[in-house]
């Protein structure tokens, strides 16, 4: 018997829904995920839900933390982490895998577990590998737990801009010129692989970018302007992420559009547009978190631009099939056409971000946001669907 169908005690009819924020996480984007969580449990409505905020640390524990989302934001140019919150440097969180038992419990060594009631649905705050690239969204599918955002499926394509590409590619989206660098081409024949690159330049020029192909928040992104920053650039990419990813410069507008899961389907936000940004090389990392730079929202574009990159991002959303919500990022080139950049899973929600200054300017503010996907998130069943 599935986890939905089993009978509820009125206990669990009475009590409010309980939310597990689950946020930082093994990845270079810790940092991130646990600022983008304190935003939500700001916004999250407490009249309607109990929350159980659960932080992962670097090491991959499941620690216990306190509610306290105002310890959770940048200061002085650092981002927080679950070890400055949590409860215990020992203690740890389990959540059961049995789908008729949410249960979840935390333990401390020589002391007796401690049930913490059963959680609901959970809200996985996690940017980047080992959260957002469906390996927390599988072990929620074991446990029959509901969650926000989209499943393995979707999280892992989402995660790996290769495959992303490629499924965009499949479905007839506009898709700008790259190429990879798996582990083992580097590993049996680094000199093969570099001159690939170089290839790969003489063919499209320079500069190229030279990516992770499994992260985000613009981390471990180099632009190389020519041959002598290329080892430099390599080196940096496989800190985050041994396979790496090479994209041309796409001249043009960045434009970035919301999708969001209704009743009736996905919708798409006012697009966004990045304006140049002067003080660094391109959005990377310190633009986008710690200088704080400025999108205009709404994009200035034409109605027929706007209909058209609303199109696409819907349209990428269901390419991957994607569920709850998405950012979709393109680039409208010189000649006015979009293409599609990558799409994002679980966007950043801290106050400075595009997607909830997108759906804000389209009429849905930030804590109906944080609302309308924990609901689409309580009405979707886990397994296949």
């Amino acid at each position: 018997m599935s986890s939905e169908n089993l009978p509820q005690s009125p206990e669990q009819q009475l009590r409010k829904p309980r939310v597990a924020v689950v946020f930082g996480g093994r990845s270079s984007e810790h940092g991130i995920s646990v600022v983008t969580a304190g935003a939500v449990l700001r916004a999250i409505d407490r009249t309607k839900y109990d929350v159980l905020p659960i932080g992962i640390t670097t090491d991959g524990r499941w620690a216990l933390t306190a509610d306290e989302p105002e310890r959770m934001a940048i200061t002085d140019r650092r981002t927080p982490s679950v070890e400055q919150l949590a409860d215990s440097t020992e203690g740890g969180v389990v959540l059961s895998v049995d789908p008729a038992n949410r249960e979840v419990v935390y333990s401390e060594p020589g002391a007796v577990p401690k049930a913490l009631g059963e959680v609901d649905v959970v809200f996985p705050m996690l940017h980047g590998p080992y959260g957002e690239d469906g390996t927390l969204q599988g072990l929620l599918e074991l446990s029959g737990v509901p969650y926000v955002g989209s499943g393995v499926l979707a999280s892992a394509v989402g995660q790996d801009k290769e495959y992303m590409k490629r499924v965009f590619i499949s479905f007839g989206l506009p898709v700008g010129p790259y190429t990879v660098i798996r582990p083992r081409e580097w590993e049996l024949d680094p000199s093969a692989a570099r001159k690939k690159i170089i290839d790969f330049a003489g063919e499209h020029d320079w500069p190229l970018f030279i990516k992770p192909a499994r992260a985000g928040s613009s981390i471990g992104i180099t632009k190389v302007d020519d041959l002598s920053g290329l080892d430099e650039a390599i080196e940096e990419a496989q800190r985050h992420d041994p396979k790496i990813l090479v994209e041309s410069l796409l001249r043009g507008r960045e434009i970035e559009c919301g999708v969001l899961e209704f009743e009736d389907g996905p919708r798409a936000s006012v697009p966004a547009e990045i304006p140049p940004v002067t003080a660094h090389e391109f959005y990377d990392f310190e633009a986008k978190y710690i200088d704080s730079a400025a999108g205009l929202v709404p994009a200035p574009l034409t109605k027929e631009q706007t209909a058209e990159v609303r199109r696409l991002a819907v349209e990428a959303f269901d390419a991957a099939s994607c569920e709850g919500l998405v950012r979709a990022d393109f680039f409208l080139t010189e000649d006015g056409e979009f293409v599609i950049n990558e799409i994002n899973t679980m966007p950043g929600f801290t106050p400075i971000s595009m997607y909830p200054r997108m759906w804000q300017e389209s009429g849905v503010g930030y804590s109906e946001l944080v609302d309308r996907l924990i609901q689409a998130a309580l009405r979707r069943s886990t397994g296949l669907r």
